[in-house]
């Protein structure tokens, strides 16, 4: 590469850094290197209900049928939480649950607590990709988030922004994996970060995310979607299983747990190093709803209070499922006589929409064979 590359690379890094984004770096268009192994995942069905997957694979595997010509991509990331100021995992979850300043409280996943980061990172990457655009005519940029069929997290690591961990997310080597990923595609000639370059994978031995997820779905490098908690509250629009109910927890929209318990996550290192700080955007505007108010929403009430948020994604009926079952978590350990007969009136009701009707129905026997299992220590 010449200087005039090297040195148009390092301005459009820098634009991005202007852009408040945490890192930036540049990755090389080729084929996904683990092709085999999404092709595998895929035939397993371990993507549950998310078939969009299957749908958009082959666009996912090869980034040039994403942008035909493509040369390079500018992969960014967002920080949602600061470091020195993340909470710290407790001791048990059963401390962690349930109850909130007296209420009966479910927990949302950090990234969701704030403005719908879809919104937030798209807004600066057109604008970076206009930009770039009036600078170079002859060439193409399309911008990208998640939502767009491109495998971000294996561009993010080509790109130098870290490693993919063994909860296979990524995880940078300053700022941790509280991240979030988007890019910008392009014809236009770059300098892509060097192979040797590239951050190596640090995880080493540890395990801890695999020990810690609640459901079990953590293998190395791979994670069975149809049983992770961020999938059965978020993407699974049918009853979740009875057998990974109680291991929900309190959580009704995502889980943090395996990013919680990332050594690459704690305070400590943080107290090492000068962090950038979260996008503004993502402060949190709350960490959860009470149950016993979802329990009774109506449509209106799911829209106000899902508004600007990622928590659009997860329709009414889905969310006072996941409410449910929060709700049985809890009075399998405690005591609620609202949240109980909120549930009763539910499991009664022949209006209620049967995905509600049956998590109702599922938390009181979950409440149930707690209470007997109480009434028969001596």
């Amino acid at each position: 590469m010449g200087s005039e590359v090297r040195e148009r690379t390092q301005r459009v890094i820098e634009r991005c850094r202007s852009q408040g984004f945490a890192a930036a770096g540049i990755a090389s268009i080729e084929p996904s290197h683990r092709q085999e192994a999404w092709r595998s995942w895929i035939g397993s069905g371990r993507q549950g209900e998310m078939t969009y997957l299957d749908r958009t694979l082959e666009v996912r595997l090869d980034p040039n049928q994403f942008l035909p010509g493509a040369r390079a991509a500018v992969v960014v990331a967002d920080a949602y939480v600061t470091r020195s100021l993340r909470f710290q995992r407790c001791e048990s979850i059963a401390q962690d649950a349930g109850v909130l300043q007296g209420e009966a409280f479910g927990r949302i996943a950090r990234y969701a607590r704030g403005r719908d980061y879809h919104s937030v990172m798209t807004k600066r990457l057109h604008a970076l990709s206009d930009a770039l655009r009036a600078e170079h005519p002859n060439d193409s940029f399309r911008t990208f988030v998640d939502i767009h069929p491109v495998i971000e997290r294996e561009l993010a690591a080509r790109a130098g922004l870290g490693w993919i961990g063994k909860h296979t997310l990524l995880i940078h080597p300053r700022i941790g994996s509280y991240l979030l990923l988007g890019g910008i595609m392009t014809t236009l000639e770059l300098e892509p970060v060097a192979e040797g370059q590239r951050v190596i994978d640090h995880c080493g031995s540890c395990t801890r995310c695999i020990d810690a997820c609640p459901t079990g779905c953590i293998t190395p490098y791979s994670v069975d979607a149809q049983r992770c908690i961020a999938y059965l509250t978020i993407e699974r629009r049918s009853r979740v299983p009875e057998e990974l109910r109680a291991n929900m927890h309190d959580w009704i929209f995502g889980c943090d747990v395996c990013q919680e318990v990332c050594p690459h996550n704690s305070l400590r290192a943080a107290a090492r190093q000068d962090l950038p700080a979260a996008n503004a955007a993502y402060a949190p505007l709350r960490e959860g709803f009470d149950l016993l108010s979802v329990l009774g929403w109506r449509e209106e009430d799911r829209a106000k209070a899902f508004r600007t948020t990622p928590l659009r994604r997860a329709p009414l009926d889905q969310f006072r499922r996941n409410a449910a079952y929060a709700a049985g978590n809890l009075l399998a350990g405690s005591f609620h006589p609202g949240l109980h007969t909120r549930l009763q009136a539910i499991a009664a009701d022949p209006t209620e929409p049967e995905l509600v009707r049956d998590a109702a129905s599922w938390a009181l026997r979950r409440a149930s064979r707690d209470d007997a299992a109480t009434a028969r220590e001596p």
